[in-house]
């Protein structure tokens, strides 16, 4: 791939800046958006909190997490902050197939995020294939993670929704791609545009340099964060930023990229006082608004 193929931009705070969604004094919550996350299941209860809480951390005006009757009594006990639509619950400890009939019309959100913590069991797969496809023509930004990304790279000659970015790691574009993470590894920037080009969508490549690419040619690559990104939840809390600043109003491709470096900014801010070895998930949720204040601090 070269320069005359792709244009290619390492983010920076000036990018950042210009990217993200202005507060107004006159405002409420409808302000600043309203999410929609579709998120967890009985074995991963952590990614429907993690996902959720980030969201607002970020500034979206409010989060109505989606989930089964379980993983919504326990996140509930957790914070009073986000509102719940209860799915019901399998046998398995997850959403159930015929779960979609609970959702209204996704347009009612400002961005819909699902996958976070799903599981792949008792049903989810058919609900997660229904809901996508149900809704695969709709403006309402979709932001796909995790087991979405695992359950539709089973699928055959499957598209995207119209607006909607994915957010796999290494193996998960492996398994949508049909290429070995090795190959991947060595050109991520290539893999992750001819993911975006083959499904007609945002993919966010994570990793170590973070890749966002666009169908069009444009590829962001990012440099902040650290190794204590490496380990559970963190991508939940990721996905949580994206949701949240794109409901805020801003597109998808700018809201991957104010969260992808702000991510990056948490975790290392985070690190100076606990240590790249014991920066939890929920750790970055606290360090989310010093990141924010680094971010629009002037120099």
């Amino acid at each position: 791939m070269s320069q005359q193929q792709a244009n290619i931009q390492v983010l920076g705070k000036e990018i950042i800046l210009n990217m993200l969604p202005k507060r107004i004094q006159n405002s409420h919550k409808g302000t600043y958006g309203h999410v929609l996350n579709i998120a967890g299941s009985c074995q991963y209860q952590g990614a429907a909190f993690l996902s959720s809480i980030s969201s607002l951390k970020v500034g979206a005006g409010y989060c109505m997490l989606a989930s089964c009757s379980d993983v919504i009594t326990t996140v509930a006990g957790n914070t009073p902050d986000i509102t719940f639509l209860d799915l019901g619950q399998s046998g398995y400890g997850t959403i159930p197939k015929d779960a979609t009939r609970f959702i209204s019309a996704i347009a009612n959100y400002d961005v819909v995020s699902i996958g976070c913590g799903l599981n792949q069991i008792g049903g989810v797969e058919d609900f997660t294939i229904n809901f996508l496809k149900k809704n695969k023509n709709s403006y309402t930004p979709i932001i796909i993670d995790a087991d979405g990304i695992n359950i539709m790279a089973k699928q055959k000659h499957y598209s995207m929704p119209l607006n909607s970015i994915i957010t796999p790691h290494p193996m998960e574009l492996s398994r949508l791609m049909g290429v070995e993470i090795k190959e991947i590894e060595q050109n991520r920037a290539k893999w992750a545009w001819e993911a975006s080009k083959e499904f007609d969508c945002i993919v966010l490549l994570k990793g170590h340099e973070t890749v966002i690419a666009i169908p069009s040619g444009k590829i962001f690559i990012n440099h902040t964060g650290n190794s204590a990104l490496s380990k559970a939840g963190t991508g939940d809390v990721l996905t949580g930023m994206i949701a949240g600043f794109c409901a805020q109003g801003i597109s998808l491709e700018e809201a991957a990229c104010c969260a992808v470096y702000i991510h990056g900014i948490t975790s290392e801010i985070a690190s100076k006082s606990m240590s790249e070895y014991s920066v939890l998930a929920s750790d970055l949720i606290k360090y989310i608004p010093l990141a924010m204040k680094a971010i629009l601090t002037v120099n």
